[in-house]
């Protein structure tokens, strides 16, 4: 039988040696804000990961659930063109629903950018797989976990 999102998430969590600190929520964890407030901690210290396509490539930020991405620094950094991915495109390339979309165990490896901000945040809690399962880690981990490089990649106010 195939292994669900969220336990696919659960093993590649421990076979990096990461504890399998997942948590359900049944009232779901498919925003940032109704992560926070289901966990009971900050905005901001949810990690969000969001998809998008470099050429075919998979582009994995994740990014503090205050912030907003700024494609343009991210093209900058990449020194590609960044386009949105549809759920379709983003369900076949990782494997999960957006809304569950975690930074780890994903079906094809992508390019990782993590956002400065989440490295001033400890706990930080991101998703597991489904929009109602998250676990808890810190920035440092996630940087391990998923290869991230670490960059400003925030919209400022007003953009």
């Amino acid at each position: 039988m195939a292994m669900t999102s969220t336990e696919r998430v659960a093993e590649a969590l421990m076979a990096a040696g990461h504890p399998a600190t997942i948590v359900e929520f049944p009232a779901g964890t498919r925003t940032a804000a109704d992560a926070a407030a289901a966990i009971g901690c900050s905005v901001a210290q949810i990690a969000k990961s969001l998809i998008f396509r470099v050429e075919e490539r998979p582009l994995l930020v994740i990014t503090s659930g205050v912030n907003r991405v700024s494609v343009a620094k991210v093209e900058e950094l990449l020194n590609a063109k960044v386009e949105k991915a549809d759920a379709e495109w983003v369900r076949a390339v990782t494997g999960f629903a957006i809304g569950g979309v975690a930074p780890v165990g994903h079906q094809i490896a992508p390019v990782v950018i993590l956002d400065e901000d989440l490295m001033n945040l400890d706990p930080v809690w991101a998703a597991a797989g489904s929009p109602s399962h998250v676990f808890q880690t810190t920035a440092k981990a996630l940087v391990s976990l998923s290869n991230a490089r670490i960059a400003e990649i925030k919209e400022e106010a007003g953009n």
